[in-house]
Parts: C-alpha cells; sequence; structure tokens
C-alpha cells in the first residue's frame, strides 16, 4: 500500500495566495500542490509563515480575507523526461506577468 501511495502522481503547478481585500497576489509553484497550499495555511494560522508580509497581511485581514487558487496544472505526462522545476519556474512566470498586466499586485512566494 505504501508503495502504491507514492508511485500516485500529485498534481504540481502554479497556485496563488489572494487577498481579496487589496486583491494582493502571492504566486508559487510546486510539485504537490495540495500539500503545498496545506502547509501555507497551517503556517499563516500558526504565525510562522517564511513570508512576513503575508503574515503580516493576514495577522491584520484575517483568514476571510484570502482565498487559495490553483492556477495551471502539469501535464506530468508531457514533462516526464523533462527538468520539471524549470518548467513549473516558466508557468510560474507566465502567471506573475499576465496577472501584472491585468494590474493585480504581485508578490512571488
Amino acid at each position: 500500500m505504501k508503495k502504491a501511495y507514492k508511485r500516485v502522481k500529485k498534481p504540481m503547478g502554479v497556485y496563488r495566495i489572494i487577498n481579496t481585500q487589496n486583491d494582493k497576489a502571492f504566486i508559487g509553484y510546486a510539485f504537490d500542490l495540495e500539500a503545498r497550499i496545506n502547509r501555507h495555511k497551517a503556517e499563516l494560522r500558526f504565525g510562522s509563515h517564511r513570508n512576513k508580509e503575508l503574515q503580516e497581511i493576514w495577522n491584520s485581514s484575517g483568514d476571510s480575507a484570502f482565498e487559495f487558487e490553483v492556477l495551471d496544472v502539469l501535464d506530468q505526462e508531457e514533462y516526464n523526461q523533462t527538468n520539471v522545476d524549470e518548467e513549473l519556474h516558466i508557468l510560474a512566470d507566465m502567471w506573475i506577468q499576465k496577472l501584472k498586466k491585468a494590474g493585480t499586485s504581485v508578490v512571488c512566494l
């Protein structure tokens, strides 16, 4: 069972944490989106997030002012033989540029 769990492909891609009060977005990418988002939520709730700006906004606005969203998922089959980290970085950069053009204030995680 343990081996089967390890073989399960987890969605990887780009996500954002957005403050709905000021539209400030924090963008990141992960090899396991669900785990990374859960980690951010836990760190923020315990007041120990490594991004001090995000933690300060969280503390002052509260958790109800934030949304966690998957922006894009990388097709694992397509990138199985390539440098996935590089592909995720490129995908995140594309989203950052797109959001900036739309007028969103963006911070990279």
